[in-house]
């Protein structure tokens, strides 16, 4: 009995020796499994009115040097007011949707994008040609485009416009500003 476990074990051996084991993937060097991709975000500063003749809309076009892919995500933050701390004057980013209440109904500030384009948009139960200069003329946005990957990180607060920066290691200064006579008017009108 000694001697057949012994030639079984032996057996056994020999197989797992000659056996290379189940082929798997190699460890992932990159998010896509490639050397060299560098994935990053990108961020854009519009500044507009909201107005009748625009449909109460901005609307900004990627572009062409910007290849949004449909897995990204794109966020706007509305510049919400400026404070100032230690003598200086801080931005105060927020993300939309905002929305706000006044006396005369619920205004809205908020947004849709597909991989060409965003469209800034009010809404709301307010009529909109009765609100007041600071609620619709000169109104600042930043639009960040965000790899898919980084929104994952679960521990990344989207509605931190600073936080959102710093993880895609864009800095204020390099954002560029679009001026709204180089942007087109939207080609569709939201309804």
């Amino acid at each position: 009995m000694k001697t057949i476990k012994a030639l079984f074990l032996g057996a056994v051996m020999i197989l797992l020796a000659a056996c290379e084991g189940i082929p798997g993937r190699d460890g992932i060097d990159g998010i896509d499994g490639k050397d060299g991709v560098n994935i990053l975000g990108s961020a854009f500063e519009i500044e507009g009115d909201f107005t009748e003749d625009n449909d109460w809309m901005l609307y900004f076009k990627f572009p062409n040097t910007l290849k949004v892919y449909e897995s990204d995500i794109v966020l706007v933050y509305i510049l919400w007011e400026q404070t100032a701390v230690g003598g200086k004057d801080l931005d105060v980013w927020r993300l939309l949707p905002q929305t706000i209440i006044l006396d005369e109904g619920i205004l809205q500030y908020n947004y849709d994008f597909t991989m060409v384009d965003v469209q800034i948009f009010l809404s709301g139960t307010i009529a909109f040609n009765t609100l007041l200069p600071a609620e619709s003329q000169n109104q600042v946005f930043r639009i960040v485009v965000m790899p898919a990957d980084f929104a994952m990180d679960f521990s990344l607060d989207l509605t931190d416009y600073n936080m959102v920066m710093k993880s895609l290691n864009l800095q204020d200064a390099r954002v560029p500003k679009v001026n709204f006579p180089d942007i087109e008017k939207s080609p569709v009108p939201i309804l």
